[in-house]
């Protein structure tokens, strides 16, 4: 089968979605990063796709990614409409509301991975490591900062100011996260265990654009 990306002038398939495994979408994630950083992004005809994609859509994952206007999911897997489902919020953390539209991707469309992108230089985590309160976003930063609680060891002040605990935590809050999808969502882990999705997770990397794998 070839790969349905490289061509620009219409969308996934039912058929294409179903043949392909976790693995194949994590490696296709995982190409589509790599023409990203390299400036070798695929054209598409957007016209073409929204009138394809009118009468149904068949992603082949669903994405959790920060908030973050630097970090342009689609773009940053080199992916065009219909390819993925994106959940986003600061901090990129799971709550009942992601975890059923995570649920709605995979059990009811057929995604075949669950992907959590975490960042660099991540506002959200250093909100949540120095205990801001602002408004509405007390409780997102409450609900990532127990990332922060979980990296016991660093160099210097466990404080937004030294960049590499932030990184640290940025990195936990992705682990944190995968962690969570897999123990509050028996229909994702049960999809897990059966082989039908995948469940992964990796840090974009602000400087180069490209997306590092994280266990």
């Amino acid at each position: 089968m070839s790969d349905p990306q490289t061509r620009s002038d219409r969308i996934l398939t039912q058929p294409e979605q179903q043949a392909m495994t976790p693995q194949q979408v994590l490696d296709l994630l995982y190409a589509g990063n790599r023409r990203f950083v390299q400036g070798d992004i695929t054209h598409r005809d957007h016209r073409s796709q929204i009138r394809a994609a009118v009468q149904g859509q068949w992603p082949k994952a669903v994405v959790l990614s920060c908030l973050d206007s630097r970090v342009p999911v689609e773009d940053v897997f080199d992916c065009g409409i219909g390819d993925l489902f994106v959940a986003r919020v600061a901090g990129n953390f799971v709550n009942v509301d992601i975890l059923g539209s995570m649920e709605f991707a995979c059990k009811v469309v057929g995604a075949r991975l669950v992907y959590v992108l975490g960042h660099e230089h991540c506002g959200a985590v250093k909100g949540a490591i120095d205990r801001v309160e602002l408004g509405n976003l007390t409780a997102v930063l409450r609900a990532i900062a127990p990332a922060a609680d979980e990296v016991t060891t660093t160099d210097g002040e466990r404080s937004s100011k030294n960049a590499a605990f932030v990184h640290r935590v940025a990195e936990q809050n992705v682990i944190r996260t995968l962690r969570r999808i897999r123990q509050e969502s028996a229909i994702l882990r049960e999809l897990e265990a059966a082989g039908a999705i995948q469940i992964a997770g990796g840090m974009y990397d602000m400087d180069t654009g490209e997306v590092t794998p994280l266990s």
